[in-house]
């Protein structure tokens, strides 16, 4: 009998996902979740807390795999850290890592936490696989679907990325979660680099409202107008995702 694989963030955008898709592959699943939940569908919900510190124990006794999708803006790091310690006491075989592609050179905010969270992870006794990929389509849809309400919608100018769908991250997190060990894989990339306001303009076409965008110059975004969280080097040195985000706006918006 193989041991359940743990995954943190199981309710949320990607870790629902990465939950299913292990499932479809036959594996015993575990969730961590805040909130009390029966078990469903085959998974197994266990409560607890990793900024709280609270419930982790229980949560990976007996597990072989760990695929930590948990995150937050705020005492990501510290969580990380608590999740490592349990997993290292409990003797898990693997932990797998998301983040997120530039974060070394976009090191503010959020990302400087997901690079403390990097160390943290390659840094501990638990063997280790590392997955960094771009942003996600859903993200920028719901702020995009917020922003058409409004008469005029502003976007940040010149905010360069090359999103991604979380469904094939999770696929991608999967196939990770049920090999072995890997350190740093190449990073998985959108298929295409464009910037938001083209981003936005392209979903109000296709929900055909015709607000007009207005760029606008927000301080503190250098970094990213440069191209931080693009990827780096030859096409060759990272994969590439297939779902652009026309494919992506039209199977949401039907």
């Amino acid at each position: 009998m193989t041991s359940p694989i743990l995954v943190t963030g199981g309710t949320g955008t990607l870790g629902r996902l990465v939950v299913s898709r292990l499932r479809d592959a036959g594996a015993d699943v575990r969730v961590l979740s805040r909130k009390s939940r029966p078990a469903q569908n085959g998974v197994t919900y266990v409560t607890g807390d990793l900024a709280k510190d609270q419930g982790i124990g229980p949560a990976v006794e007996g597990v072989g795999t760990l695929v930590h999708c948990a995150s937050d803006k705020k005492g990501d790091a510290d969580a990380t850290r608590n999740l490592v310690r349990e997993a290292g006491a409990a003797g898990v075989a693997h932990l797998v890592y998301i983040s997120i592609v530039g974060v070394e050179d976009v090191s503010f905010g959020y990302f400087k936490a997901k690079l403390e969270s990097e160390r943290v992870v390659t840094g501990s006794e638990v063997p280790w696989t590392l997955l960094r990929v771009t942003q996600f389509y859903d993200f920028i849809l719901n702020g995009a679907r917020k922003a058409k309400k409004l008469p005029l919608v502003p976007v940040p100018a010149g905010f360069k990325v090359q999103p991604i769908d979380p469904e094939e991250v999770a696929s991608r997190l999967a196939e990770l979660a049920l090999d072995k060990p890997a350190g740093r894989v190449p990073d998985l990339v959108g298929p295409q680099a464009t910037d938001a306001v083209a981003m936005i303009r392209a979903y109000l076409k296709a929900v055909h409202r015709g607000s007009p965008v207005v760029p606008v110059w927000m301080p503190g975004l250098g970094r990213i107008r440069a191209g931080g969280l693009l990827p780096k080097g030859p096409r060759e040195g990272y994969d590439t995702a297939r779902v652009t985000w026309e494919e992506f706006l039209a199977s949401r918006l039907g």
